[in-house]
């Protein structure tokens, strides 16, 4: 008998953790310094002083959410060692339970009882640990939680978010700085809002007029506490 070749598929699960911080990095990176340097422009500084503004809340930005995301992230690799660590021990403790836990797992998925016991055997003869992290935990190398490459990818997306709008401010008359900025933003978020939902498997209209709609709340708000504020001190 001939076994056929498996054929392609893709799966998006294997890059969920980097790619819901890289989304996340880049939204926030591009909104929270556009909205920034509205706020700044619309109290009627320099465009020297709204550059410097944005570098400055490009770096700390970036560097904020490599700090939060590693925190976070490592808590959640955290717990999970904990749970390997218990499971570890009561395997080696009652290995009859577990193996009775696990095919308890197989039969409430449908597995007949005799058959889901044979392949609890078989797992834990092989791989007990990880027979039980997978189906027991839900834990996979997978989805394994990996606090460094959530911190890079967040401060490198956050970084790249940033730069846009200051890419903006850098080449337009200071006259036109605050339609420019806004309208090439709200784009951007447009087009970040389209490619997330792409990569993550998912339909594109919704999620960017979400972010888009988002987008345009914060930078309005903002720009409006900076022509405030700025009326304010010239007064």
């Amino acid at each position: 008998m001939t076994l056929s070749k498996p054929h392609g598929e893709t799966h998006v699960a294997g890059r969920a953790a980097w790619l819901r911080a890289a989304v996340l990095g880049a939204n926030d990176g591009l909104l929270s310094t556009s909205s920034l340097i509205l706020g700044v422009a619309a109290a009627g500084v320099s465009r020297g002083s709204i550059l410097i503004t944005g570098v400055a809340g490009l770096v700390a930005g970036a560097m904020s959410m490599a700090a939060g995301e590693y925190v976070s992230v490592s808590s959640q690799a955290d717990a999970e060692r904990a749970d390997l660590a218990r499971e570890k021990h009561e395997i080696t403790r009652n290995p009859g339970a577990e193996h009775h836990e696990l095919s308890a797992i197989y039969v409430e998925r449908g597995v007949e009882p005799e058959l889901a016991a044979k392949v609890a055997e078989q797992l834990m003869a092989k791989d007990a640990l990880a027979a039980h992290a997978r189906d027991e935990l839900g834990l996979s190398e997978a989805t394994a939680a990996r606090p460094v490459q959530a911190a890079i990818a967040s401060a490198t997306s956050f970084a790249v978010g940033a730069a846009l709008p200051l890419a903006v401010v850098s080449v337009v008359p200071r006259t036109a700085l605050q339609i420019a900025v806004a309208v090439a933003s709200l784009l951007f978020l447009a087009v970040l809002g389209a490619t997330g939902a792409r990569a993550g498997g998912a339909q594109a209209l919704r999620p960017t007029l979400r972010v888009v709609f988002w987008g345009a709340l914060a930078m309005a708000t903002t720009a409006a506490i900076g022509a405030l504020f700025g009326t304010h001190v010239a007064g």
